[in-house]
């Protein structure tokens, strides 16, 4: 990812390494001053190893990389400081994955709208055993986003989403109703 940066001095040039008989050989300096722009890059990768792992602070390219790498949800389009947002909030993401809250914030992130999402689920306490259970016994998920435009988010792409993020074990539906008044709270523009 990173190349050749013309001028890039290195902060440990191979010449001083030399024993001092070649130390004043201009030929070996030149040859190692090759070495040193060659090397350059590398050493300066290494120096600032943990900015690249900062999306706030990593080049453009190394974000896309770390946006792979953790498996971060992007669309085509985005801008710089939307990715860096994405690889930011990845982890938090993947811990809440195949719950609804979870499911719920990557349609947020991906697309910019709410989601209303119902599931079978529940969870309930009880001081007397034989309690009725919360929930349905049958599994289901709905998930359900209002537009205010169609185009605003794709049927095809939010299915692939949903099915990438939904527990596995259940089935699930996906609607995108085109409504004049979105629900509120939803953002502007998509992320």
């Amino acid at each position: 990812m990173r190349g050749a940066v013309p001028g890039l001095g290195t902060p440990h040039p191979l010449h001083r390494r030399l024993p001092a008989i070649y130390g004043t050989d201009e030929f070996a300096g030149r040859l190692l001053a090759a070495f040193d722009e060659v090397l350059a890059p590398v050493h300066a990768t290494l120096d600032n190893f943990a900015a690249y792992l900062d999306p706030r602070l990593a080049p453009a390219d190394f974000v896309d990389w770390l946006a792979g790498w953790l498996a971060a949800e992007t669309a085509p389009g985005w801008t710089l400081p939307q990715r860096r947002e994405a690889v930011a909030h990845a982890v938090a993401l993947h811990r809440a994955r195949g719950t609804a809250r979870g499911l719920a914030e990557q349609v947020r992130t991906v697309f910019g709208v709410r989601p209303e999402i119902t599931e079978n689920g529940g969870t309930a306490w009880s001081s007397t055993p034989g309690g009725p259970l919360p929930g349905t016994e049958e599994l289901a998920l709905t998930v359900t986003v209002r537009v205010s435009e169609p185009d605003r988010v794709p049927l095809a792409r939010l299915r692939e989403l949903v099915e990438a993020n939904r527990p596995a074990h259940v089935p699930c539906t996906v609607r995108v109703i085109v409504d004049d008044h979105e629900a509120p709270g939803d953002d502007d523009a998509a992320l």
